[in-house]
């Protein structure tokens, strides 16, 4: 399936007009769905971290970094969106609504390299099935490039449905930079999802309009 950029930009063009105007900022999503993708063969299951040409300002991803002393401070000096130490990480141990609330809240998680056996065992039942174990990152990491790069990320994700949905964009951001960001996904996937699997159709939304369907170079 050929996918042009153009007809992403027609595609984010159409939603943005059907979904009228809200009193707030609706987001942008990608939709791709798939046929002939065995879920079973675990080869056809995918949990990785993109980053987006452009950056969607006023919706990054959250990011949370495991970390202590000099670390710890530096990650708080990149402005990450939370800073958890190795006290607060083993209170999560009998805090299981605090537990589950950070998996959900925070969209990636850093965590200094000798935190990951206790994040393993204490937040790994909360964070594994949702596919966000944390990346381990060394003392003299950049950490201020590392949280700036995830903030400006998005999980490209298949799991237990062919179908893969991913924030591209805000309503202020130009349709030209919604269609590039949905275009470096599509071209992502392309090259990750492997024959006989194959796009049976991708899609544009906005958070409360209807989903556009992008044309394809074979007339879909």
């Amino acid at each position: 399936m050929s996918i042009h950029v153009n007809s992403i930009l027609e595609a984010v063009r159409k939603a943005r007009t059907g979904a009228g105007k809200r009193n707030f900022e609706q987001a942008f999503e990608l939709i791709v769905a798939y046929e002939g993708l065995n879920l079973k063969d675990p080869a056809s299951r995918i949990n990785e971290v993109l980053t987006l040409p452009n950056p969607i300002k006023g919706k990054e991803a959250k990011v949370c970094v495991f970390a202590e002393g000099d670390l710890a401070l530096k990650a708080k000096d990149a402005r990450a969106d939370l800073v958890v130490g190795k006290a607060e990480i083993q209170r999560c141990q009998s805090d299981k609504k605090y537990a589950k609330a950070l998996a959900k809240e925070y969209d990636f998680f850093l965590a200094q390299t000798d935190l990951m056996p206790v994040i393993g065992r204490v937040l790994g039942p909360y964070l594994g099935p949702r596919g966000k174990m944390p990346t381990p990152i060394a003392l003299n990491s950049d950490i201020a490039g590392l949280i700036n790069r995830y903030r400006n990320s998005v999980r490209v994700k298949i799991r237990n449905n062919p179908v893969v949905q991913c924030r591209i964009g805000v309503e202020h951001m130009e349709d030209e930079k919604v269609a590039e960001n949905a275009k470096a996904i599509i071209d992502f996937l392309q090259e990750k999802v492997k024959h006989p699997a194959k796009i049976s159709g991708a899609y544009v939304k906005l958070t409360m309009g209807p989903p556009v369907k992008i044309s394809t170079g074979r007339g879909g």
